[in-house]
């Protein structure tokens, strides 16, 4: 069985076809025709051998699968494609067919055609990563105040307030987005620097040639060829590593708040979706699933390229090829994980009347550091901290509120009695005022973060490359 059944399971149509066979060898040939055109128009080959290269440099006129095949014998994709290229530009001129990749070098069209199917799936993620973020920004605004336990070390801490955990996942995705993009314009440079780097072939004219396939292709020039300087390229692998982490964190807290015995948020259903084979009761957090799947893989992929990095003199052996072959696995993975979670939180169920039964459950235990520091401003902070611990386990033993327990030792202790007001006690039990520090917090923190996000949708720097 192909792997590739389990990597389209995890991933979308839409960024598989980005890294499929046939849009990368039509990446190939877009940078032979812009070559071409580009040292005609500096006089480096007759223009006549350009038009006839650039009017064959069409996926759909080659054998595709026939050219990946071979390139496993040649050591690289360019040198079957070429020579492929190069016999069909000679069918219509046969001059023409030896101007065919004139001073270029495999490294050179392969790098850059990787960058041009690289910035369509930077595309799918700037979009799909602008759609989750204003989806969690609607949930805020409709469920934003809706007490809910915080959970530290997987057990329930205090109560904090839906839009504070929101916050938790939109700043980060808000960040991630602005540093891609950052790192993005970055690494989408032109790769031109024919055998060894110093466009020796063309001559004076090499610097001016490489100017006009840039401009061509819509990617920046760098000062150099960066054959074995792959920082850039890395560093952006390296962003969308730490986007996939966020996004696993965030399916992390879907997966466990969707828990049959918490229920506080269910991901959409219907359709055949999130359902079981043996059990029809089940409604499985299938979009949170696939992003733990990425967090769990994208790791490795930016391992192996890091590792990469580890270059030999002007070009390497074996560390470029296998930055090629993991670079389209990280982006495959990652948008997955991205579409996944953007779908889901279209449509995210939040049951606010279950988050305040969770924390009715817990007898009141969620609240007894509020209530100590409010005694503690009478006691002193250790003897308050042992009276709560007293009372949380009469609490527990008696299966009654600690706000019982607690004002019942009030009347109890007269000493107690005179330093707190027991309506004032009281009211620190009622889940929606210990709400309202995190409300206090995550308001600002969203208002700051809609206004951040609105400025970066009107700004898309890839929007020109997404699938029409």
């Amino acid at each position: 069985m192909s792997a590739l059944v389990f990597e389209s399971f995890l991933s979308t149509p839409e960024v598989i076809a980005v890294f499929s066979e046939t849009a990368f060898v039509q990446a190939m040939m877009d940078f032979e025709a812009a070559l071409a055109r580009a040292q005609a128009a500096e006089g480096v080959i007759p223009a006549s051998a350009a038009q006839a290269i650039g009017g064959v440099c069409k996926a759909e006129l080659f054998d595709v699968p026939a050219i990946v095949a071979a390139s496993g014998r040649a050591g690289s994709l360019a040198i079957p494609l070429v020579k492929k290229l190069t016999e069909t530009v000679a069918l219509f001129d046969a001059d023409a067919a030896g101007y065919v990749h004139w001073g270029s070098t495999s490294q050179d069209v392969i790098d850059t055609a990787m960058l041009l199917v690289t910035r369509r799936a930077l595309a799918l993620i700037d979009r799909d990563l602008g759609s989750l973020i204003a989806s969690l920004q609607s949930l805020a605004r409709t469920h934003g105040d809706a007490p809910m336990l915080a959970r530290t070390l997987m057990q329930p801490a205090q109560v904090v307030s839906f839009g504070f955990k929101l916050v938790g996942w939109i700043a980060p995705l808000l960040r991630s987005q602005q540093r891609l993009r950052a790192a993005g314009q970055a690494a989408l440079q032109l790769q031109l620097g024919g055998a060894v780097g110093t466009l020796a072939v063309m001559g004076e004219a090499g610097p001016a040639v490489a100017q006009r396939v840039a401009a061509s292709l819509q990617l920046a020039l760098p000062p150099l060829a960066w054959h074995t300087q792959r920082d850039e390229v890395v560093s952006l692998a390296c962003e969308v590593g730490v986007l996939t982490g966020t996004l696993g964190k965030i399916a992390r807290d879907i997966s466990l708040l969707a828990q049959g015995e918490v229920a506080e948020l269910a991901e959409p259903s219907g359709g055949g979706r999130g359902g079981s084979s043996a059990m029809p009761h089940k409604r499985n957090p299938v979009a949170a699933m696939i992003a733990l799947a990425a967090a769990l893989r994208v790791p490795h992929r930016v391992s192996a390229l890091l590792a990469a990095m580890v270059q030999e003199h002007e070009r390497g052996l074996g560390n470029w090829q296998a930055e090629l072959a993991e670079s389209a696995g990280l982006y495959v993975s990652a948008h997955g994980a991205l579409k996944a979670l953007a779908d889901a939180a279209l449509a995210l169920e939040v049951d606010a009347p279950r988050m305040r039964r969770n924390i009715d459950a817990l007898q009141g235990l969620v609240f007894a550091e509020a209530v100590a520091m409010r005694f503690a401003s009478r006691i002193g902070k250790a003897r308050a901290h042992a009276l709560l611990e007293r009372l949380s386990r009469v609490a527990v033993a008696s299966g009654r509120h600690l706000r019982e327990v607690t004002l019942q030792a009030l009347v109890d202790d007269e000493a107690l009695r005179g330093s707190v007001d027991a309506a004032e006690l009281a009211a620190l039990f009622e889940p929606a005022t210990a709400a309202q520090r995190a409300i206090a917090i995550a308001r600002p923190q969203l208002d700051a973060l809609t206004e951040r996000a609105h400025a970066l949708a009107q700004q898309p720097p890839w929007a020109a490359w997404l699938p029409t």
